[in-house]
């Protein structure tokens, strides 16, 4: 009989298992243009989604507040990523919106996510891998776009 590892390796080896797939990300994704990108922008950028969003919904979406949401908005414009413009449906409002380069890296993003998940199929296999996801979507809640990582975090 094997001992059980201890409690604390479970949330430590989920959490490696994001880093790998998220370093590979963002090393392909430099290899393809967009070495500026860091992970949290990732997060940002899908909050903004393509309709674009205002600085303080963006916060709040994050889990951070307007002036944290703003700080990386300027970063992500001064890097071409998005463009802040007025809301035709009210001049007084700014609305945050992806630039031709932020909806590339997300859909390079996106390809490139399929690619690592391949990665994995092959080393695990793509039964296991498919075991690996359901066992995880069985213990995670349903709803699977939680942007809110960087104010969990405590980010920003």
């Amino acid at each position: 009989m094997t001992t059980a590892p201890p409690g604390f390796e479970l949330p430590l080896r989920l959490f490696l298992g994001f880093r790998v797939i998220v370093d590979g990300l963002h090393a392909e994704l430099a290899r393809q243009g967009h070495p500026d990108l860091r992970p949290m922008h990732g997060f940002v950028l899908q909050a903004i989604g393509p309709e674009g969003t205002t600085a303080v919904e963006l916060g709040r979406r994050l889990g951070v507040s307007k002036q944290a949401a703003g700080k990386t908005v300027d970063t992500l414009e001064q890097l071409g990523y998005v463009e802040r413009g007025s809301d035709p449906r009210d001049a007084r409002r700014k609305i945050v919106r992806l630039t031709e380069r932020g909806a590339d890296s997300l859909a390079r993003s996106a390809r490139i996510f399929d690619e690592l998940r391949a990665g994995w199929a092959e080393t695990l296999g793509e039964e296991r891998l498919r075991a690996l996801e359901a066992d995880l979507r069985a213990v995670t809640p349903v709803d699977l776009f939680r942007l809110d990582v960087p104010g969990w975090f405590g980010g920003y």
